[in-house]
């Protein structure tokens, strides 16, 4: 008779290859999802391999992990980072090309209310309200010819994280952690921080689809300082961390017989994931996100406020081994400035900005921004004209801008990135992407080259046919990377 370290007696024909795994290391080997991506070892008789332990790309990449920051609502790319001089000699008078149909309607030019300058030995221009984010210009790739399909948010907000504006599908941090796994045993490997509550299409945008539960985001309500309020539950006190792994191995025994009836479940094996994880969490997240435990040279870098405090938990997570941390600007959507521009835009970029630039020179100080791909951006820009009143639908004022899916700004830094470099161009007001266009199918096959992933090859089987991020779309951007 054979005794295993966390007390449960096991006779020797009773303890297969799956239970000493499941076991082992605190439970780390009990997910039963064989094959999972590329460079996942294959299942064996009678156990599985976890699908969240690493595993490597299609090839050699320098990105290893991922900070998306999503501008939720729609930044204005001709107030921050795609200036237009015509749109200030045109300011007031109707645009002599004509404007395009979009969500609202919309009259006359209107010239943008923020000064440009150049930044760093590249020289782009970049809007006073990143002036702390320009100091890393040179680390940057601005890609001004974004674009995307429609001027609304629900879809365009699902296809920038999930590569479709309609089906259900898994978003772009659910396949990373699909194709890479995460470094961390102790920690979600996908988190999706929003103070507040949810974003537009709410966890959809984090949402696993028809890949195994296991690899859908985290939401982390990033308003609260409170690691207890940050992440509930987190702390029991009914049960001491030894009752917790006695019940945890019952439960786990139990969970097992259920799963061997059905030949091994991959929802019921997410769950029992998830178990192992809340316990293992207790460990490691009260450190994760405890910002005090930073200098204070470091705080007063990102500075004050929930931006400021969710951002640099980012660079903690990331630190700890967390492969994609997405990083949304607040509920809702805070930059669907369609009154108020001016006022609105300088307060939200207020709020993020010198955390931004400070996330920037923070990663690159400590060695990370080379193997971390950081993300601007989000699901649209907005008119370079005029939102006209629209009872019902705006404040009767005449200083915002309508969404604009026809060209728009994002940006890209670290992780094999051109760093002070312009991709594309809108047209000489900004409307529209007329010179080298980066679709939004095109701008995932070169996050995923980034990543060291062919696009197309990353895929999973799912009603018949093999699906991937892309879809059937995308062409990878190589004058993006490095």
């Amino acid at each position: 008779m054979s005794r295993p370290r966390h007390g449960l007696r096991l006779d020797h024909h009773f303890l297969t290859r799956r239970e000493f795994l499941g076991r082992a290391g605190m439970g780390f080997g009990l997910l039963g999802l064989a094959g999972l991506g590329p460079g996942a070892a294959p299942a064996t008789a009678g156990g599985y391999v976890n699908p969240m332990l690493p595993k490597a790309p299609h090839f050699s990449a320098k990105a290893k992990r991922v900070i998306h920051l999503f501008m939720n609502g729609g930044p204005s790319h001709v107030d921050t980072f795609d200036p237009k001089p015509e749109l200030q000699r045109q300011a007031g008078k109707a645009l002599p090309t004509g404007t395009l149909p979009t969500e609202r309607r919309t009259g006359a030019a209107f010239a943008s209310p923020f000064q440009f300058q150049r930044y760093g030995q590249s020289g782009i221009e970049v809007s006073e309200l990143f002036a702390h984010t320009a100091q890393s210009i040179d680390d940057i790739a601005v890609i001004r010819s974004t674009h995307a399909d429609v001027p609304n948010h629900e879809p365009s907000l699902l296809l920038m994280n999930c590569g479709e504006a309609r089906l259900v599908r898994p978003s772009f941090g659910s396949w990373v952690t699909y194709g890479l796994g995460t470094d961390n045993q102790n920690l979600p490997g996908f988190i999706a921080m929003c103070p507040g509550g949810y974003p537009i299409q709410e966890s959809q945008n984090w949402q696993a689809g028809f890949l195994p539960s296991v690899f859908q985001g985290t939401y982390i309500d990033s308003q609260h300082t409170r690691i207890d309020r940050l992440v509930e539950h987190v702390r029991n006190s009914a049960a001491s961390p030894a009752e917790q792994r006695a019940q945890l191995d019952l439960l786990y025994e139990l969970n097992e017989r259920h799963s061997r009836a059905r030949q091994h479940e991959a929802s019921l094996e997410a769950r029992i994931q998830s178990f192992e994880l809340a316990y293992r969490m207790q460990m490691e997240a009260t450190d994760a996100f405890d910002i005090s435990r930073e200098p204070e040279s470091i705080r007063r870098m990102y500075g004050e406020g929930q931006q400021a405090r969710q951002i640099l938990i980012a660079r903690r997570l990331i630190e700890r081994g967390v492969r994609f941390v997405q990083v949304w600007h607040g509920a809702g959507q805070p930059w669907d400035n369609h009154d108020d521009l001016e006022v609105n835009h300088r307060r939200l970029a207020k709020e993020c900005d010198q955390a931004i630039g400070a996330l920037l020179r923070d990663l690159k100080q400590r060695g990370l921004l080379d193997e971390t791909l950081v993300i601007w951006g989000g699901e649209f820009g907005r008119t370079p004209t005029v939102e006209l009143p629209t009872p019902g639908s705006n404040a009767g004022k005449i200083n915002g801008r309508d969404h604009n899916h026809y060209g728009f700004t994002t940006w890209i830094a670290g992780g094999g990135v051109r760093g002070g470099y312009v991709h594309g161009a809108t047209d000489e007001f900004g409307f529209k992407a007329v010179e080298k266009p980066v679709h939004i199918h095109d701008l995932h096959a070169t996050l995923m080259a980034l990543l060291g992933f062919d696009h197309e090859k990353l895929t999973f089987r799912h009603a018949g046919r093999d699906f991937r991020l892309t879809d059937v779309h995308g062409h990878v951007v190589k004058e993006l990377i490095a």
